[in-house]
């Protein structure tokens, strides 16, 4: 009886997993392919792109960068200025699928856009210029991907220059990237110069004609020659390299004893398998500017990136209901905020009503299909697609759209039942356990780096000081590592950002968008502060209000700690007066405590690597909790101010590159900034690569310097890249700069 059971339990298992499957199968189209476009500055993203589109038949002319006439940007400053500052949606199809395309920035100061850019896509693509392989850039979006587990493809491009270089590029994608790049491809160029490519799995010569500006292209099977030979022994190398990472393509090639009969077919299947396993890299090549190589490149997003079945398995939970992600907000003047929404389950629809992770219901007033700034509406969109939405005001980066806490319960009750191991739970007010929607399933929080740069901002009139409220308000809700804040001690109104390029767009955003023509500040480094040592002090503050004694007598201590913020003292003396505190009054002295971290008495600065220990308190009978945390506030900042604190400054690491002639000049101008010279490496025959750390301070209008040294020879490329303890000279200098005394 006890084995029938068992036998019926494991029948219903086997029936309920073929449901699934072909509900996942129904719920999802296999043919949608969801990418993004990473790369360094000026590596041809957006000309990339462009093409894309051109190709596809949803442009009928090629968008120019330098023409400032591309779809992708948009925005005025990004066709002023020849650069991507916000990533925009573009879909289009190709060859049966429909492709999601998210263009990003390649700048440091808008790395950003390309966080919350990624929690929309299932693979992406990472364009290489020819000439220069790895850059700075190109490291950081690529450990972006490999924090969001992303599949990729290479595309080489400006591969038709002359000082273009494809197996130097591959050689930076093992050392610098630490990856295992698979070439499908390799450059062929003629007598002429003019660039051909070879596909190393069909070994075929792809030539493309100019006349029709790359729309068509020839293919041409290579007669026995030399080339032939080099090409049979290039998809050998493949082959072999494959088999030894793909368990199906090795037992093929064992049971054929032979590379010479292993079909095309079974190499992009093979290839599909290790690239959607992030175990290799497909790497292609072309010219974007030249037309050459982007309708393979489209089709290699179709063969080897997966589908949004393939990756978000997780959310099975969510069944047939609602789940889609809002990952970016932009602002219309005529439509309002819109919402980009990847839909994860469900369907979609115009005047459906969806609930925010926050508890908040809004209504969909429309629904469209993402074309950068021009919008088609649609009635809906199904699963795994990316839509913009309309009419949700108070949705914010990071949250989930689902139809009701009804379905969200529901979801975290099957989400926890699926687990093995212990998931995040909190108690509710019944006392049931739910899973914490603070999980990143069910929410997430895009990391916000640190500003470097702060500085005042001031309307032209008062009268103006209402809509630059507004104004900033929707440009920080539409990029969240603009920081505004309020200086309660000089009462203005107060930007942090990214870098120099950053505060001077929101500057530009605001008078060509907004019509506001507001005033910046002088640009202030963002210093931060720690303690020089320990230190304890006690405060006690009485005082009346409105009738009420107000009484606090508080004990708190700051050591160096660079974890936990706040902790109790668990010394003897100390612990019996702590243990019978309420957990609502220890709540607000950590609150009031740590609050005040957020300004050091130096420079104003945050105070980091530094933790407040409570050794005792004391709280008169109907003392207000604001009273409390106002209590432990001041202590805070009495003991700071008692003790001392050191400043730490931001550091940036740059890369120059320049001819050999003008290397000691550049040298001693960055020793004279008090920089750290890291490295000097060739890069090519005529240029030299410098690596440096430099600070920050030292660096205001380093590329216009850098551009007069070497007359306009030299590139740099610069990001932040910690902080670091300043000497007392240094020190001084920079207390009285961030005072106005310099």
């Amino acid at each position: 009886m006890q084995y029938s059971l068992l036998s019926v339990a494991f029948r219903q298992y086997r029936l309920l997993a073929r449901h699934h499957a072909k509900f996942v199968k129904r719920c999802y189209s296999s043919d949608i392919r969801n990418i993004g476009i990473l790369a360094h500055i000026d590596a041809g993203k957006t000309t990339t792109t462009e093409r894309m589109l051109f190709y596809a038949g949803k442009t009928r002319s090629l968008g120019e960068v330098h023409r400032g006439n591309t779809v992708t940007d948009y925005l005025t400053q990004e066709r002023e200025r020849g650069i991507t500052i916000c990533s925009s949606a573009v879909t289009f199809g190709w060859n049966g699928k429909r492709i999601n395309l998210l263009d990003t920035p390649g700048h440091i100061d808008f790395t950003m856009e390309v966080e919350q850019s990624l929690y929309a896509v299932d693979g992406v693509i990472i364009v290489l210029d020819g000439t220069a392989g790895v850059e700075a850039q190109t490291v950081t979006v690529w450990t972006q991907a490999d924090k969001h587990n992303l599949p990729r493809l290479v595309f080489v491009n400006k591969m038709d220059r002359p000082d273009a270089n494809f197996d130097k590029c591959v050689d930076d994608l093992k050392a610098k990237l630490d990856a295992k790049p698979i070439c499908m491809q390799i450059p062929a160029k003629n007598i002429d110069g003019q660039l051909g490519i070879y596909d190393v799995i069909t070994m075929e010569l792809l030539t493309w004609q100019q006349k029709d500006l790359g729309r068509t292209y020839n293919k041409v099977k290579l007669e026995a020659s030399d080339e032939l030979r080099q090409l049979q022994d290039k998809r050998n190398e493949l082959i072999d390299e494959l088999s030894g990472i793909d368990d199906e393509l090795a037992e093929v090639v064992i049971s054929t004893e032979s590379f010479h009969n292993i079909s095309s077919e079974l190499i992009v299947q093979a290839l599909r398998r290790a690239t959607c396993s992030q175990k290799v890299v497909p790497v292609l090549l072309g010219s974007a500017y030249k037309n050459i190589g982007i309708q393979c490149l489209m089709d290699a997003v179709n063969a080897y990136l997966p589908t949004p079945a393939e990756r978000n398995q997780i959310y099975n939970c969510f069944g047939n209901d609602l789940a889609g992600k809002v990952f970016k907000i932009v602002h219309d003047k005529q439509r309002g905020p819109l919402t980009l929404v990847r839909l994860i389950r469900g369907e979609l629809k115009r005047g459906m009503r969806v609930l925010g992770s926050r508890g908040q219901a809004e209504v969909i007033t429309k629904i469209y299909e993402p074309l950068a700034d021009e919008y088609r509406e649609v009635n809906s969109i199904q699963a795994g697609d990316v839509a913009i939405c309309s009419g949700l005001k108070s949705t914010v980066t990071g949250d989930l759209l689902t139809t009701s806490h009804t379905s969200l319960k529901n979801a975290q009750k099957r989400f926890l039942q699926s687990q093995d191991s212990t998931v995040p739970q909190k108690d509710n007010d019944d006392g049931d356990d739910e899973l914490d929607v603070s999980h990143g399933l069910f929410s997430f929080e895009p990391k916000i780096p640190d500003a470097v740069y702060f500085c005042s901002i001031e309307p032209p009139s008062i009268s103006s000081q209402t809509a630059m409220e507004q104004a900033l308000k929707q440009l920080q809700r539409e990029d969240p590592s603009l920081r505004v804040s309020y200086d309660s001690v000089t009462g203005q109104t107060v930007l942090g950002g990214m870098g120099e390029l950053h505060m001077d767009i929101v500057k530009s955003r605001l008078l060509t968008e907004y019509k506001i023509d507001v005033d910046l500040g002088p640009l202030q480094i963002a210093y931060k502060e720690t303690i020089e040592a320990p230190a304890i002090t006690t405060l006690s503050v009485e005082k009346e209000i409105a009738g009420s004694k107000q009484n606090v007598n508080i004990t708190l201590e700051v050591v160096n700690n660079q974890t936990e913020l706040f902790s109790l003292d668990k010394s003897p003396e100390n612990l019996p007066n702590l243990n019978v505190l309420r957990p609502r009054l220890l709540q607000v002295v950590r609150k009031g405590a740590t609050a005040a971290l957020e300004r050091g008495p130096r420079v104003g600065g945050q105070v980091v690597d530094t933790q407040i220990r409570l050794h005792n308190i004391t709280v008169g009978r109907g003392t207000a909790d604001s009273f409390v945390m106002a209590a432990a506030a001041q202590c805070v900042q009495k003991v700071l101010t008692t003790s001392g604190t050191r400043l730490l400054e931001p550091i940036m690491s740059i890369q120059i590159v320049a001819p050999n002639e003008r290397i000691s000049g550049i040298i001693a101008d960055l020793s004279r900034r008090r920089a750290i010279i890291k490295d000097v490496a060739p890069k090519g025959d005529r240029n030299k690569l410098i690596f440096v750390n430099a600070p920050l301070a030292e660096l205001s209008g380093y590329s216009s310097a850098l551009r007069t040294i070497s007359s306009g020879t030299a590139s740099m490329t610069m990001q932040p890249c910690g902080f670091s303890e300043m000497n007392p000279l240094d020190e001084a200098i920079a207390v009285r700069r961030a005072q106005g005394l310099e």
